[in-house]
Formats: structure tokens, sequence, C-alpha cells
């Protein structure tokens, strides 16, 4: 369950058992009725709640703003391979000449030669380098990549999508993100 992050939404950032976010890219959030849903089939704890409350004829609840699991959900080690995760594996940067801008990919080795589509040999490319590229290798090229393409963990991923922090964050949930930030004196 993934919402848009707009404070109009009230969504629910939500934690594993261990209080850690389940993702940070996307920011592992529920929709407010989703989270209430949860805490009446007693599957999360509530948190912190937001001031806004919701009601009906008998009942009143402030809605959550953090929301922990009950049972702890094991990450997979591995991530799927796909677009959105090369991209995020290479931090949303041509591996070639580092713009952010009209992202595709590219394989290293081509197709023609040989290349897989794979972690090992797929990289975040912009257009105009994968046409300069085109179907050759990289030394016929003279073109190399930044990081030789690898298969991520969860925790690569992890790690760099806290680089890219979502466009809203409630105050509520700052305490349980970003863990490893330098902390103000």
């Amino acid at each position: 369950m993934t919402v848009a992050v707009s404070p109009d939404g009230l969504p629910a950032l939500v934690l594993n058992a261990d209080y850690r976010p389940l993702s940070y890219y996307p920011l592992s959030l529920w929709s407010w009725q989703d989270a209430i849903k949860a805490v009446f089939l007693d599957r999360v704890n509530i948190v912190a709640e937001y001031e806004h409350a919701v009601s009906s004829p008998s009942f009143q609840m402030k809605l959550p703003s953090v929301v922990c699991l009950k049972s702890y959900v094991k990450p997979s080690r591995h991530p799927a391979f796909t677009r959105f995760n090369v991209f995020l594996r290479d931090r949303f940067q041509c591996q070639y000449c580092g713009t952010h801008e009209d992202l595709t990919f590219d394989h290293v080795t081509p197709r023609r030669c040989g290349g897989a589509t794979t972690w090992e040999n797929v990289v975040a490319a912009c257009s105009p380098c994968n046409l300069k590229k085109g179907g050759m290798l990289p030394r016929e090229a003279k073109m190399w990549p930044r990081q030789k393409p690898y298969q991520p963990t969860v925790h690569d991923l992890h790690n760099n999508g806290r680089l890219f922090p979502p466009n809203y964050l409630h105050e509520s949930w700052i305490d349980y993100l970003y863990w490893d930030v330098e902390l103000e004196p």
C-alpha cells in the first residue's frame, strides 16, 4: 500500500516490528484509511498520531501518523531487478556523464555481443550517452561506467533511498527516519 506523499492525505509512516521503516524509497506509507483498518485488525500499534480525528456516531479516534507492525516482516535480501531499482542503485545518475536528466538504461556489454539484461551488465544512462555508446563495447566507445554494475542488497537501496527524501515529512516521522545522520549539538 503506497500513497502520494501529501500533508493533506494524512498518511501514516509504516515501521517494521523493529521500528525501522519498511522502505525508504519510496517511503513506506499507508493511507489513513489503511492505517485505521490495520489498527482494528490488530496488526499494528499506533506510535504517533495527528491532531485530526475521525469519528462515527459511537466512536472517535485520532488518525495515526506512525504505526508499527506487530509481526516482523523479514526484508528480502536481494531486491527485484527493475528499471527503478537500477536507477536507485546508480543514484538516478548517468553512469557515463553524471547527469540526472533523461535517464534510460544501458547494457555495458551490448546484447548483440552476448550481454545479458542483469544487475551485473545494466547501468543507468542518459539518452545522449546511450545513443553515443550505441551497440559498442566500452573499449570501442571509449566509455566506461563510473561504477561497475553489481547486484545490490536491500540495504544498499535503502542507503541510496535516504539520499532522496520525499517532498514532505511529518514532524512525527523524523525520529524514525535517518538514524545515521549527524545530530545537532
